[in-house]
């Protein structure tokens, strides 16, 4: 079986409008991979960004997976959480990304996206930081079956650093370039 290590860190979240951010981060991938050891999600801590814009986080990746081909091949899922002084959070930002296939040490910047209202109401809501809108089935974001539906508007940038280590592709039939 090939092999392919993921090694790294979710760097930080920037441009976004709210303050105190946290993110949740997850490794998606079809039914011939597996994982060998490691954790597939994650949560980073709550950072606060209030002159730049921008919340650092250096929360870990360490897994690894196995698989019998390419098909399915992951991608890296993420979901960006806003947080108010009563401790109540809602979405900010949902996005995602196919890990690279080369190995070596790769920058990766996930631009993301979040739900919208045409509604007066629900955007003094969002100004205000009381609650967003959230997606319903968390696979709309990277499967993209029915997210021609939503009304959205853009959000963020999460940034990943991530060295990718292949193992036994090429035995397998796989060539990487």
């Amino acid at each position: 079986m090939a092999e392919l290590y993921i090694l790294g860190q979710l760097c930080k979240a920037s441009d976004y409008d709210e303050p105190n951010l946290f993110c949740k981060w997850s490794i998606q991938f079809g039914s011939g991979w597996k994982v060998i050891e490691g954790h597939s999600e994650g949560q980073s801590c709550a950072s606060t960004a209030r002159v730049e814009r921008c919340s650092y986080f250096s929360t870990p990746l360490d897994l690894h997976l196995a698989c019998r081909g390419i098909q399915g091949w992951p991608k890296l899922h993420v979901e960006v959480f806003a947080l108010n002084s009563l401790n109540h959070y809602w979405p900010v930002g949902y996005g995602f990304a196919y890990l690279p296939s080369q190995p070596g040490t790769h920058r990766i910047r996930i631009a993301t996206w979040k739900v919208s209202s045409a509604k007066f109401f629900d955007t003094i809501r969002e100004k205000f930081h009381t609650g967003g809108f959230t997606v319903a089935k968390s696979d709309i974001v990277f499967s993209g079956f029915e997210r021609y539906k939503l009304l959205t508007k853009s959000a963020g940038v999460v940034e990943f650093e991530l060295m990718l280590m292949f193992k036994n592709f090429a035995e397998n039939g796989v060539e990487l370039r």
